[in-house]
């Protein structure tokens, strides 16, 4: 079983490459969150792996909360691997995730970083098209060498960009960021809306409402995964004042027709 968390696709693509190569199946852990499915009865030599993104220097709260909270049924110990995607560096983003495993008693054997297109529109512009061509080429041959590691079954193998001043940056900048980034007064929605409900639908957090056509965010917080703003077919969704002259990322593999409908 691969469980995954993504908002505009880098994460899915990485989990659903790993689960074809692998024969596993995948499971959305927003989906899991919001069905409370923590439940899993791993067969015998299964794999469990973790895909998800870093957020600021960390793993998004869904996914550590997941794993503190995830109840394995298993015998001998388990294979369990996890990647997290990130626009450059992951600071000690694998680190905290372990924590959080062994906070439930879970033993996490290899980890990797993966580096993907930014998504991170609220802070700054998206990557060129250049930039996210060169990415994809390079993530390609990373995920080869990911899938051929966990499929030998590698233990204590880690390959983390880090980056300078990890310790910092995870520690005491991510902790801050958080607690003003996860904020959703600053949305706001255009009259450029078509109405299509698609920021509804993909909402990880569940906490946006579709009402007399325009959307509302009924919660004073979410996970800032950015799936409304950045997969808007028109446009119309926005972050404060900085994001309406910036681009928008889509993985290909969530991108929408102008009906909002997924194309894959």
């Amino acid at each position: 079983m691969i469980y995954y968390f993504s908002g505009t696709g880098n994460s899915y693509a990485a989990a659903k490459y790993l689960a074809e190569g692998l024969g596993e199946d995948l499971m959305d852990i927003a989906a899991a969150v919001k069905n409370n499915q923590y439940e899993y009865t791993l067969k015998p030599d299964e794999k469990l792996g973790f895909v998800f993104p870093v957020y600021a220097w960390a793993p998004p709260r869904i996914v550590t909360d997941f794993a503190k909270n995830l109840e394995l049924y298993y015998s001998g110990d388990p294979y369990i691997f996890a990647v997290c995607t990130c626009g450059a560096s992951a600071g000690k983003t694998m680190d905290i995730f372990e924590n959080a495993l062994e906070e439930n008693g879970l033993v996490l054997d290899s980890g990797f970083s993966l580096v993907m297109p930014d998504n991170c529109i609220t802070l700054f512009e998206v990557d060129s098209d250049e930039e996210v061509a060169e990415k994809f080429e390079n993530a390609e041959k990373t995920l080869k060498n990911i899938l051929r590691a966990v499929k030998l079954g590698w233990s204590d193998f880690f390959r983390i960009k880090r980056g300078k001043f990890s310790g910092i940056l995870s520690g005491v900048v991510s902790p801050v960021f958080s607690m003003g980034a996860l904020k959703t007064k600053p949305f706001y929605v255009t009259k450029d809306c078509i109405g299509c409900g698609l920021c509804e639908k993909i909402c990880t957090s569940g906490c946006i409402e579709l009402i007399a056509g325009r959307p509302i965010w009924t919660e004073d917080k979410c996970n800032m995964c950015l799936a409304c703003i950045n997969r808007c077919p028109a446009k119309a969704i926005q972050y404060g004042k900085k994001t309406e002259k910036r681009g928008r990322y889509v993985h290909p593999i969530y991108q929408t027709n102008k009906n909002g409908e997924m194309t894959e």
